[in-house]
């Protein structure tokens, strides 16, 4: 059974994401940082992430080295969202164990049009960034 959508043609979104890992926590917040790569002619939007390491998982803008939480992202169509050190990226609040290097958090990404996306995101180290360690 096919189902089908209310778009104009043939347009939509194919989102992919890669990337994606969060620093091993200190205290009783975490942040998580990707990249969602939309291959689709339509644009999306991210709304909301849940994870079971926390019941409250924020996005947040960084603008003006000011971190602000807002309600969603815009996905370009043939363009990306990048959650990075510095920059956008989530914030779990209360989160309710002390993941260590090495392990996996899942987390599920939701999106305006697309199906959410479910992704085992690695625990790295704290001072993890993948943008000054090109090819680890």
């Amino acid at each position: 059974m096919a189902l089908g959508g209310c778009s104009a043609g043939d347009a939509e979104p194919r989102l992919e994401v890669s990337g994606a890992f969060i620093p091993q926590p200190v205290g009783d917040m975490a942040g998580g940082f990707l990249t969602v790569t939309n291959q689709g002619d339509a644009a999306d939007t991210l709304t909301s992430v849940t994870s079971p390491l926390s019941d409250d998982v924020q996005i947040h803008e960084t603008k003006n080295q000011k971190m602000r939480q807002v309600e969603s992202f815009d996905i370009p169509a043939n363009g990306e969202l990048k959650l990075q050190r510095g920059g956008n990226h989530l914030m779990f609040m209360g989160i309710k164990r002390q993941p260590k290097q090495g392990d996996t958090v899942e987390i599920e990404l939701h999106f305006e049009k697309s199906d959410p996306i479910k992704v085992r995101v690695p625990v790295e180290s704290r001072t993890h960034n993948p943008a000054t360690h090109q090819g680890d």
